[in-house]
């Protein structure tokens, strides 16, 4: 994937994007997400609750889309790929709780006050990991 450095590093540097997934009319759905990006990998991760549209449409067709625009707006970029999805936190301690905790580091920067009220919310939320796996990246970058 022969990248602009701009598009890469914005993407990198932002946390904060809109996700489009795909309607059953085909139709794009919008959803502002917090991201985190590894750009050696090439992944983007987000958190989600299983009961969005969000999810159900991404386990149904995986193609997602992130825009990311800079905080003037004139300059964006798009990371297009497939999706997948981590089984929904089930067990304060399993291994998406563990996933969970990773993305909330990488975004954040920083520890969470506490774990375990953490863990216990993930559970009760139903959330899970999208993990998206840019396969393009384009847009407009200064």
């Amino acid at each position: 994937m022969a990248d602009d450095a701009a598009l890469v590093k914005l993407v990198q540097d932002r946390d904060l994007g809109v996700l489009a997934t795909l309607k059953r009319d085909g139709r794009p759905q919008l959803s502002n997400i917090n991201y985190h990006f590894d750009a050696d990998r090439r992944l983007v991760r987000i958190s989600i609750t299983a009961s969005r549209a969000k999810a159900r449409n991404l386990a149904r067709d995986p193609r997602a889309s992130l825009h990311v625009s800079s905080p003037d707006g004139w300059s964006y970029a798009v990371a297009e790929g497939n999706a997948e999805l981590s089984a929904v936190a089930a067990d304060p301690h399993d291994a998406a709780v563990e996933e969970l905790i990773e993305v909330y580091r990488a975004i954040r920067g920083e520890e969470h006050p506490d774990w375990d009220d953490y863990r216990r919310a993930m559970v009760e939320d139903g959330r899970l990991v999208v993990r998206l796996h840019v396969d393009r990246l384009y847009g407009f970058a200064r």
